[in-house]
């Protein structure tokens, strides 16, 4: 099996090692044709997993041949991300649709002549952060209106994406929605199925299981609902269930045969309904269709819900997506019970009546007709072809952590059945044992920490708390401190941020040419903590002497570089005496055999995450934390990366010739080399 985080197949020869930097890209997937069958995939021609895929290069990295170092993207003079795919941007719009279908913008920053290089401070609009092109010097954040906006001037629209790729887009998207639903469904179903059995009541299990699936492993989506047809979706395809009508968006009620809406003025309107009409000879492709609603006592009793909604949609004339419930029959017409939906277009409300039932009773009804110039769908010619599903690809972990993380750590495969690597699991850096850091000092805040003299922490921090109140990182710094056990502040102090582990729902997933990645199934906002960087704790000489270098990530070196820094290291009391001497110890952090979900995120020439030196639990900085920032917002299933920092031409393999790797990030300021 393949691991995260590093290419198969590549030269082994020379400790590589990992560097901090980052921002955004997304991957795809899809559903086609007539029966919503899912495509095998094709790689991209990438050999490899995870990050060594990709590539970039640092600008006056210090750093030892052929390793990779320590140094955020944004530490680097000069760096600017570009409106590339996914570059995210923070627009806030939390799109799930892949980042080439979002109207990309990105702020033009005006060059400062500034002493010290400072962070974007993320406010509670998560107003993500921008950066220069490769001349002058890192933007600090831009001054905003009264109301809290840029100004106009300083928007610039990327080119238009065309309207046939937009298409194609949202049908990949949908494609792989459904693939990876039915994949993680069908583990989710045989384990709440079992369940079921053992008690003999409850929750049908797969109601169970798709409840647990909606709370769990469904990313977060802006809660948009669509009138007319669904981008992605067409008239003619057949799903296996209800559930995966839903999943795509078509009718997103799975208990009842009508969808509403809420619009703007308070009233609601039926967007979908789920037909059991059966087709006959002289309506084989259900042109007209009979709805019947509910029972009420009198004719004139006042229509409410679904029926209300119904006729709301004929007086407004809002088109209603049909989705028909089609039995399916055996090769020689023996009827098997296999149930599909298919979708039938969309209808327009032609006439609603009361129709008397009973002296006391009465059922509304509603006729429906076919909107001319749509696909034809032969209803009767489907329900005679019985599809055989062919057997789905695909693996799925509910929880790669085994509960170690405070939210559990999903993975995904749905190109194929391999599994991740096998690695050890562990939440917390494994130091050495000759090398086990003391406690540190610590504040003697009560109620929480401030920018205060009285604050150790502050003062630590060159008098000032590092985050804002919301979590989010306020400047970039060499090396940042937070709270820690010999401190007096409870655990929501301001100060205590990274050192609580991962917030969001992350998950692990195979790529298509770049082996297993990250990706987020919660929208990140800019400046956000999103995981820690773990593994064994080696020194330099250890660290050598290892045979795979794919994960080991240098660390503790890189507080002093002027061209980077312009004199911030000069803040922080700790690093105002400069550099120690050489001989003094070096460490190197390697997720081979033990780490986290870290291991699995990818470089990209574009990033989305940065690196940032954090010590909380000890005061060694020689072994400080690598903890990992967002760098603009990022909406869910974006893949996570950031800037591995390899120098072209500057890795040699043990005969002390140049190793080339190529970059596969594909974005617009991709290198083509990792190195």
């Amino acid at each position: 099996m393949e691991s995260g985080g590093a290419a198969a197949g590549r030269d082994h020869s020379d400790a590589e090692r990992r560097c901090g930097s980052g921002t955004l890209e997304s991957n795809g997937g899809g559903v086609t044709g007539e029966w919503i069958e899912i495509p095998s995939s094709e790689s991209d021609g990438g050999s490899g997993d995870g990050g060594l895929e990709r590539g970039g290069s640092v600008t006056g990295c210090r750093d030892r041949e052929g390793r990779k170092a320590v140094v955020p993207w944004r530490f680097q003079v000069g760096y600017k991300r570009s409106c590339s795919h996914g570059s995210g941007l923070g627009d806030g719009s939390g799109s799930r649709l892949p980042p080439e279908t979002q109207e990309c913008k990105f702020r033009n920053s005006r060059k400062r002549n500034r002493s010290r290089v400072k962070v974007v401070l993320v406010s509670s609009d998560h107003s993500s952060v921008e950066v220069q092109k490769r001349t002058g010097s890192v933007p600090r954040k831009m001054k905003v209106n009264s109301d809290g906006r840029y100004p106009v001037d300083r928007y610039v629209r990327c080119p238009a994406i065309p309207n046939n790729k937009r298409v194609a887009i949202a049908r990949e998207s949908v494609l792989v929605s459904l693939q990876e639903f039915r994949v993680i469904y069908r583990k989710l179903f045989e384990e709440e199925r079992a369940k079921w059995r053992e008690r003999g009541h409850g929750l049908r299990p797969d109601l169970a299981a798709y409840k647990i699936f909606r709370e769990r492993f469904c990313a977060v989506d802006d809660g948009r609902r669509y009138v007319e047809n669904v981008p992605g979706v067409r008239i003619g395809d057949r799903f296996n269930s209800s559930l995966e009508i839903c999943v795509v968006g078509l009718h997103c009620q799975e208990l009842t045969c009508v969808d509403c809406i809420r619009k703007k003025d308070g009233t609601y309107v039926a967007v979908s309904i789920v037909s059991y009409a059966q087709a006959s000879t002289f309506n084989n492709n259900l042109e007209c269709l009979l709805h019947i609603g509910s029972i009420a006592t009198t004719s004139d009793q006042e229509i409410e819900g679904t029926d209300l909604a119904l006729k709301n949609s004929m007086d407004t004339k809002t088109p209603i997506r049909v989705i028909h419930v089609v039995t399916c029959e055996g090769e020689n017409g023996e009827q098997k019970g296999m149930t599909n939906y298919v979708y039938g277009g969309l209808y327009f409300i032609e006439k609603f009546r009361m129709e008397k039932v009973k002296e006391d009773q009465h059922i509304p009804t509603y006729q429906l007709k076919r909107i001319g110039g749509q696909t034809h769908v032969d209803i009767q010619e489907l329900a005679k072809t019985r599809k055989t599903q062919e057997p789905l690809d695909g693996v799925f972990l509910g929880d790669i952590s085994e509960g170690l993380e405070r939210i559990p750590v999903s993975a995904i495969n749905t190109i194929s059945n391999e599994y991740p690597m096998p690695f050890h699991y562990i939440s917390n850096i494994q130091y050495p044992p000759k090398y086990q850091p003391g406690l540190p000092s610590g504040c003697d805040c009560v109620n929480g920490c401030s920018y205060s003299q009285n604050c150790a922490c502050a003062v630590k921090n060159g008098g000032e708390i590092p985050f804002s109140n919301n979590g989010a990182i306020i400047d970039e710094k060499p090396l940042i401190y937070e709270c820690g056990p010999s401190c007096n502040c409870p655990p929501s102090c301001q100060n205590r941020v990274s050192q609580h582990g991962i917030k969001f729902r992350l998950q692990v997933f195979k790529t298509k040419s770049m082996g297993w990645g990250v990706r987020s199934l919660d929208s990140i906002p800019s400046g956000s903590f999103v995981c820690e960087y773990i593994g064994e704790l080696l020194e330099e000489e250890e660290a050598q002497k290892r045979k795979n270098d794919e994960y080991l990530f240098e660390i503790g070196n890189n507080y002093y570089n002027v061209s980077r820094w312009q004199g911030i290291s000069k803040t922080i009391p700790s690093l105002q005496h400069g550099p120690v001497e050489d001989d003094e110890v070096r460490f190197t952090i390697d997720a081979l055999n033990c780490g986290n979900l870290a291991r699995f995120i990818n470089h990209s020439c574009t990033p989305n995450l940065y690196t940032q030196n954090v010590l909380y639990d000890h005061d060694d900085k020689s072994m400080p934390h690598v903890m990992l920032f967002a760098g603009t917002d990022i909406p869910p299933l974006q893949e996570l990366s950031y800037d591995y920092n390899y120098e072209v031409d500057k890795v040699h393999d043990s005969d002390g010739n140049i190793k080339k790797k190529k970059c596969f990030c594909g974005t617009i300021e991709c290198t083509g080399r990792l190195y």
